[in-house]
């Protein structure tokens, strides 16, 4: 991606590039018709106009509102392993469910269900409601037993009942970037490492979502829910280095809401804490960030 932008008449230019698929806007319409003209007279392109469908995902533009959703995509995934007429489940996961390598159960066809986890996966990019138990699943490519694949059926179930979910970005006064951080503690099983997650709006809808297992092994929920708000921070602050290379520099200081006590205040007092000894250097990026 890159940006352009006029010293004459403070106007943007934003063109996007994936492969041979390219995205352009702009804050001017005339300086967008500009630079798909001087594109074609170098390039042979085709002009598909409004942007209606890229990457899998379907763009609807309405007068300040724009929905994005991958409706068809989950309709062909459910096609592909023969769940169309299944029954729809309201959760994407048993809350209480834990998953191991060894479960005692038997094994399945490997490649189907990495053919299954993949498509899920990419069905989180406007699904981030589904985002945390395919991120679980996705640890058993290798070792996927019936209980997985059934676990992986269920979200199956769940998008077939909620097909036409997608994130609706409205326009808004104030643009305001903040996000939201948090962590379990031993869920894993198999090696008792946790899992992080964060989300992060800017405006009126989500945009930037992660559910991903922590490197080291937390001894205190304190110390999980701390590494969840490094992973959370280190984002925002490359999500405020892209604002600032597309002209929307964020001039007021981004929060983090985290839901633990004890890793705030870690966070927050100045003062080394005995009990925080085994916590890596480079969690305390954290506090220095704050400063």
């Amino acid at each position: 991606m890159s940006t352009e932008k006029s010293p004459a008449d403070d106007e943007i230019l934003v063109v996007s590039l994936y492969f041979d698929n390219l995205l352009v806007t702009g804050s001017s319409k005339e300086l967008i018709d500009k630079f798909k003209e001087e594109m074609q007279d170098v390039f042979e392109m085709t002009d598909l106009g409004r942007m209606t469908f890229f990457l899998g995902m379907q763009v609807h533009q309405k007068q300040n509102e724009i929905f994005l959703c991958q409706h068809k995509y989950a309709k062909e995934i459910l096609k592909k392993f023969n769940m169309q007429e299944c029954k729809p489940t309201a959760t994407p996961m048993n809350q209480n469910e834990k998953f191991c390598k060894e479960d005692g159960a038997e094994k399945v066809d490997e490649r189907l269900y990495r053919s299954l986890i993949g498509c899920l996966m990419y069905l989180t990019a406007t699904r981030l409601d589904i985002m945390h138990v395919v991120s679980l699943l996705s640890r058993y490519m290798h070792c996927a037993s019936e209980i997985h694949f059934q676990a992986a059926k269920r979200i199956l179930r769940y998008v077939k009942g909620t097909i036409d979910s997608g994130i609706r970005f409205s326009q808004v006064k104030n643009f305001n970037l903040h996000g939201y951080s948090d962590s379990d503690w031993a869920g894993c099983v198999d090696d008792m490492r946790n899992t992080s997650g964060y989300c992060f709006s800017f405006g009126s809808g989500i945009f930037s979502w992660c559910s991903k297992k922590q490197e080291v092994i937390a001894q205190s929920t304190a110390e999980a829910e701390y590494v969840a708000a490094t992973a959370a921070v280190n984002q925002a602050l490359w999500i405020r280095k892209l604002m600032t290379d597309l002209h929307m520099e964020q001039q007021e200081s981004t929060q983090i809401f985290v839901d633990n006590q004890a890793a705030i205040s870690i966070a927050s007092n100045p003062v080394f804490h005995g009990k925080t000894k085994h916590f890596k250097i480079k969690f305390y990026l954290l506090r220095e960030v704050q400063r």
